[in-house]
């Protein structure tokens, strides 16, 4: 479900040892330039040195592995819904445990059950996706396509085939559901995703009155409270940290909160909210290419706040765009027409959602290739765009669940989308830990994947545990 440092576990043996030798000999220039620098620095991580020079410099993935493993990732949810091999109801357990003169026998009953269908759904669904990031990933495109003829086949065969009642087909109500298996599917996938899954069924496309200042400063405050103390532990641990990615001291949480901040402060119906963010986006990206664009990309840093953290502080014009579009699109298929018959508004948003999707791929490949490349440090507006088509093409497919066999949700969607932020967040803390008990860039891709699969499933178990249990981390 989420995605962190894979270390050297895509390379082969010899790409990894030519890799680490380059590295080593950058590392050792580094190391004799800042040493000479006694003046910008008291002390020298080396290790620490490595992995910052290891992630910078990237030119990221290519369009259409990020357009295929959106398109496999959702698949293989669905494919694991079809497989069935549910020993126990997620709903059931949860209508058990919802009576208190029943939840001791419940627990001992189901516990078991619970616990290996979560087990099912980790090898069924996460491993391969893991196994897609690391050592498949060549096979990524041959995936795609065939995970295009399974929607496809999916599509044709709706008025053909009737299933068995263990997982017959019925016209359901799947817009809530395929939302939330959207968000958790999305759910690190950078602080992007975070405000378009957000942004989809926020207060404001609710068309709800979100309170004013007052409101979103409570709201705001753990996110703030979270980024002062990732800011804090990292430098207390001499963590490495990327500063191209946000700035010196800023991280995502410090985005979320100014993003919430400024959109409490736009107080207009939400069909309206699309055109002032396209505007927002317009207008950003010409001051981008004017020269803004230079500065955000340079290395160059000033000794004031703004310049530590440029990439940080603008980028935030992007995403409050992203936001505002994300707020239109979500009144428009999802609570504009709320009170029409339910297959009807299905139908529709269906539609609606596919259409966005193909709609947003066409304006990311026009803007990245005639205006600017996408790039996420800058938030420019062809990522705006590439951002909103994974999120929409994801959620298009898992609303085509209602053309495919077996149970609505599985045990392992159910889990994380009770606890989206606590298994964020238990997710990051794993990832540090790794990170500082494990040379993590040297390790042999055998030992990447034995770290991969251990830290999935750890955090899988603890996710699944508190889920059963009925714990819930929600600071707003």
């Amino acid at each position: 479900m989420t995605r962190k440092n894979y270390s050297f576990s895509t390379f082969s043996n010899n790409n990894c040892k030519r890799i680490r030798a380059a590295f080593q000999q950058l590392a050792i220039c580094n190391l004799a330039s800042s040493m000479e620098d006694s003046s910008a620095t008291t002390s020298f991580n080396y290790n620490k040195h490595l992995k910052e020079q290891f992630v910078s410099n990237l030119n990221g993935s290519s369009m259409l592995e990020i357009f295929s493993l959106a398109l496999v990732i959702p698949v293989i949810v669905l494919l694991r819904r079809a497989i069935g091999l549910n020993f126990v109801s997620v709903s059931h357990i949860s209508q058990r445990l919802s009576k208190k003169d029943d939840i001791d026998s419940a627990k001992s009953k189901y516990s078991s059950a619970y616990m290996v269908t979560m087990t099912v759904d980790f090898l069924f669904i996460v491993i391969p996706v893991l196994l897609l990031h690391t050592v498949l990933s060549e096979w990524i495109f041959k995936l795609a396509l065939l995970s295009t003829f399974f929607i496809l086949f999916c599509l044709l065969s709706k008025r053909y085939i009737t299933f068995s009642s263990s997982g017959s087909f019925q016209p359901r109500d799947t817009v809530e559901k395929s939302i939330s298996s959207f968000r958790v599917v999305m759910m690190d996938l950078g602080v992007g995703s975070f405000v378009v899954a957000n942004a989809l069924v926020s207060r404001q496309a609710r068309n709800v009155h979100s309170g004013g200042w007052k409101t979103a400063l409570q709201s705001t405050c753990p996110l703030i409270l979270l980024g002062v103390a990732r800011l804090a532990s990292t430098t207390g641990v001499d963590y490495q940290v990327h500063v191209g990615e946000y700035g010196v001291h800023w991280n995502f949480f410090f985005t979320l909160a100014a993003v919430s901040l400024l959109t409490s402060a736009i107080n207009i119906h939400p069909k309206y909210c699309g055109i002032l963010g396209l505007f927002i986006l317009i207008g950003y990206q010409i001051v981008l290419v004017q020269g803004l664009n230079t500065y955000l990309l340079s290395d160059v840093r000033g000794m004031d706040i703004v310049s530590q953290n440029k990439e940080g502080i603008f980028s935030i014009f992007g995403y409050l765009g992203m936001y505002l579009v994300g707020v239109q699109m979500g009144y428009e298929l999802f609570f504009k027409n709320k009170y029409s018959a339910s297959s009807h508004r299905n139908q529709q948003t269906r539609r609606g959602v596919c259409a966005f999707a193909v709609i947003l791929w066409l304006l990311t490949l026009i803007l990245n290739q005639h205006v600017e490349q996408a790039s996420r440090r800058m938030c420019n507006m062809a990522y705006v765009m590439l951002v909103l088509a994974v999120n929409f093409e994801v959620l298009a497919i898992f609303m085509l669940s209602e053309f495919t066999p077996g149970s609505n949700f599985t045990a392992l969607e159910g889990a994380f989308n009770q606890n989206l932020l606590a298994s964020f967040l238990l997710a990051n803390l794993l990832t540090g830990l790794v990170n500082l008990s494990v040379d993590t860039l040297f390790a042999t891709s055998n030992e990447a994947l034995a770290i991969l699969v251990l830290y999935a499933f750890v955090l899988c178990f603890f996710t699944g545990l508190a889920n059963f249990y009925g714990f819930r981390l929600k600071f707003w």
